[in-house]
């Protein structure tokens, strides 16, 4: 079948088009840089022509409040219209485990604005919630950076490989749609402070890392299950000490 993948040239959109390739569909990467702009619709109609499915694993360009909200909200709208003149038959997207639980951050407030646009749009669905993958820890560490301490709450964690969340994502993506959300996790649970810890001592990072169970996780409050999937979550199988011991290789 015809998958267009919005973001497809980006870090799972990339690996989502390499795992349907090889499962025998035709898969279509879909980006500014491939002429689909879902911001302005350029190029979406085009795309989107003959399409079965349409998968959303774009990202904003800008992490601010305003511009995130606007972002999200937009695109998901221009993509939800031409889905449904193209008569595609599942729209899928990427979020993020424990989003409603985050609304004091502007990100996941944009988050939950996409989630809800394509629950109300009448369209077949499936949302993927993965947990934080684990190329992002270096990203959590950087956000939560002070000088050269790391500030983070000790909640629970659940990090997954990013190839991990391609294969789920992309599973989901051929199957019938769901009508709610997927939940994808790793195999391992850390606590949030001790995660960033490991992975800046396999680095030789000389930063310090402070447990404070108020340290802010991009602008929300952590409680110990905030970030954790629930019982029901496909469990991917890479640990997070193979994929650090393969960085260092």
């Amino acid at each position: 079948m015809k998958v267009v993948v919005i973001g497809g040239t980006g870090l799972i959109g990339s690996k989502l088009v390499a795992w349907l390739g090889a499962h025998g569909h035709e898969a279509v990467p879909a980006s500014p840089g491939t002429g689909v702009d879902t911001l302005t619709g350029a190029g979406l109609a085009e795309a989107l022509r003959g399409a079965r499915v349409v998968v959303d694993v774009s990202n904003s360009p800008s992490f601010a409040d305003d511009a995130v909200m606007e972002f999200f909200r937009t695109s998901t709208a221009n993509l939800l219209k031409a889905g449904a003149d193209a008569g595609v038959a599942h729209h899928v997207a990427l979020s993020v485990v424990g989003t409603g639980r985050l609304q004091a951050s502007g990100y996941f407030r944009a988050k939950q604005a996409q989630e809800e646009l394509i629950e109300a749009s009448g369209l077949p669905y499936s949302i993927v919630h993965a947990t934080q993958f684990f190329e992002f820890v270096k990203g959590i560490a950087a956000e939560a950076t002070d000088g050269d301490i790391v500030r983070l709450a000790p909640a629970g964690i659940r990090p997954v490989l990013s190839d991990d969340v391609a294969a789920a994502v992309g599973r989901t993506a051929v199957g019938s749609p769901v009508g709610g959300v997927v939940e994808v996790a790793g195999p391992d649970t850390f606590r949030l402070d001790e995660l960033v810890r490991e992975a800046l001592a396999a680095e030789d990072d000389p930063r310090t890392v402070a447990t404070d169970p108020h340290a802010g996780y991009f602008g929300a409050e952590l409680r110990e299950s905030t970030l954790l999937p629930g019982p029901g979550a496909h469990i991917a199988g890479t640990r997070f000490a193979d994929w650090l011991a393969r960085q260092r290789a």
